[in-house]
């Protein structure tokens, strides 16, 4: 059973992708298409639409206010490590650790089994050490992770 959060990034995605990744809407129209408030559609926008997840997000509110959503990619490899680097740093926490390889995933830079490794050496329940020291320690695995899968040639008979 699907939530309606889920609902309306599902839609929102489906309207990008039919808009090449730029697309411009009303709130109000979005929330009336959903029979929602207005706060649930600033809810999904901020948790499932961020720059984490490749998302560039411009909200004007009032009566002519809209929502401006431009998803963009990392541009393969190259500009996913530089990316990276500059997003992980010292420390980075489960959730956004995972919303970096959903990105990475969705962008093709990354194949669901690699996706799947990934997300489960990340995991908590895999870091059997107390904060800040777990953080920490994802973000060591998670660079060395990406540096040595975005690095690598894919496996033969793996789509590139």
């Amino acid at each position: 059973m699907t939530s309606l959060s889920d609902e309306i990034e599902e839609f929102i995605k489906r309207m990008l992708e039919e808009t090449s990744g730029r697309l411009e809407i009303r709130r109000q129209r979005l929330a009336a298409r959903f029979s929602c408030a207005p706060s649930q559609i600033n809810y999904v926008l901020e948790t499932r639409f961020t720059t984490d997840r490749g998302y560039a997000v411009e909200s004007r509110r009032g009566g002519s206010g809209f929502i401006r959503i431009i998803k963009f990619s990392l541009g393969g490899p190259g500009r996913a490590l530089e990316f990276l680097s500059d997003r992980i740093g010292d420390s980075v926490a489960q959730r956004e650790a995972q919303a970096l390889i959903e990105r990475l995933a969705e962008d093709g830079c990354l194949s669901p089994r690699e996706a799947a490794l990934m997300r489960a050496a990340v995991d908590r329940e895999a870091l059997l050490v107390d904060l800040p020291y777990r953080d920490r320690i994802r973000a060591s695995l998670l660079k060395r992770m990406l540096v040595a899968v975005l690095s690598c040639p894919p496996a033969r008979g793996e789509q590139e």
